[in-house]
């Protein structure tokens, strides 16, 4: 099959025009690697791979508008959670051949599986994980109510003994699940969008807990990410939850920080929070006037061993070809034990689900999420109201 489309490829290359170019939509991070590569794909084929950086928060949305009308990247990179939506608007193209396959860990293949078919070409698996200074934290904790007593214990008027994004149900997740709340169903058929459980019994004991954490002051009023990772940089934080992304920023700041996976700390009923695992890939445009050659570039130069190791060390998040991992864990070092640590946080969590209703969770629950910090309505209702928002908005 492989050489198959190879010879389609280069027989078409032949006969394409010398304007032909392929565009990629990415994020900053991947930039140097892709220019890279791009150029190897221009010297074999002289055929163009312009590399346009995008923020990550907005390749979606644009992608969205741009697509339909035949316009946009032929390539974007991102998450696995944007699939279902992007598949059912027809705008991304199923991935036919993927050299190595047997390299890549299933997990990271099914995450950009849909109805059966694979999406992506994925680069790059990862799950947050509770960080801690050690200049701080004397003990790791092991439950939560450990970690509650040592931030209580090392706050002041400058250092904050625990903090993170709350309102952002990607952070607040793990502590909503690690009781027993989920957002659909998983079956043996797929997601029952239908069976939503953020408002079961276990997610209304996250959010209580959650809730629990302002009302001590545990967690300042006003959290949000950029605060969050001011202050740990600054060395007035003692427990944040952040993901792999972040810890090059903190080696930078001097800061001597740990890694504490949600594998290794449980909450109040045994269980341990249980993060999102989120896996990033390589997706070529449907509607792209140069499918064929974006394609040739996705999977048969941003698959390679080569590619995906240098991609870990510029984003600095798991690999997911085997072969890869083997080798980075041969190295040893601090940007491998990291690596490893979220690793045993992703190993226990729950990937988010890829289908197009997961679009408006996020939105109910931020705002839900908001109300019951701020103290503007209970715990219970603010999530039965999220769940009713979805509902809706997905026609249920």
């Amino acid at each position: 099959m492989r050489k198959l489309v190879l010879f389609l490829f280069v027989a078409f290359a032949m006969v394409s025009t010398l304007n032909a170019a392929v565009t990629v939509w990415t994020s900053e991070v991947q930039v140097p690697v892709l220019q890279k590569i791009g150029a190897d794909f221009e010297k074999n084929y002289g055929i163009e791979v312009r590399i346009e950086q995008v923020n990550f928060g907005d390749i979606k949305s644009k992608f969205l508008t741009a697509a339909p009308a035949g316009e946009g990247p032929d390539v974007i990179v991102g998450a696995h959670d944007w699939v279902g939506e992007l598949v059912e608007n027809g705008l991304i193209e199923p991935i036919p051949f993927l050299p190595e396959k047997d390299q890549f860990y299933e997990s990271a293949l099914n995450a950009f599986s849909y109805k059966g078919k694979l999406y992506g070409v994925p680069y790059a698996i990862e799950a947050l994980a509770i960080l801690y200074n050690k200049d701080l934290v004397d003990e790791i904790p092991e439950t939560i109510e450990e970690l509650e007593t040592i931030g209580a214990e090392v706050a002041d008027d400058e250092v904050v003994g625990f903090i993170y994004p709350a309102t952002d149900f990607y952070f607040s997740y793990p502590f909503i699940s690690g009781f027993g709340g989920y957002v659909f169903n998983l079956t043996d058929q797929g997601y029952d969008v239908a069976d939503i459980g953020l408002a079961n019994e276990g997610a209304i004991k996250g959010g209580k807990l959650i809730k629990s954490w302002f009302d001590t002051g545990l967690i300042p009023q006003g959290a949000n990410y950029s605060l969050m990772d001011s202050l740990f940089r600054d060395g007035l934080a003692a427990f944040i939850v952040n993901g792999p992304w972040s810890t090059s920023g903190y080696q930078e700041a001097g800061i001597d920080y740990d890694i504490l996976p949600f594998s290794e700390i449980t909450l109040s009923n045994g269980e341990n929070p249980l993060p999102f695992v989120g896996v990033q890939a390589f997706m070529v445009n449907s509607r792209s006037s140069n499918k064929l050659e974006a394609m040739e570039f996705v999977a048969s130069y941003c698959s390679t061993f080569e590619t995906q190791y240098e991609l870990f060390l510029n984003d600095k998040r798991g690999p997911v070809r085997e072969d890869v991992f083997a080798y980075i864990e041969g190295t040893g070092g601090q940007e491998v034990y990291d690596i490893l640590q979220f690793s045993k946080s992703a190993s226990i969590g729950n990937p988010m689900p890829n289908v197009p209703e997961m679009a408006p969770v996020w939105g109910a629950m931020q705002d839900s999420l908001g109300l019951v910090i701020n103290g503007e309505d209970t715990v219970e209702n603010a999530f039965e109201t999220a769940v009713e928002k979805i509902k809706t908005s997905i026609g249920m």
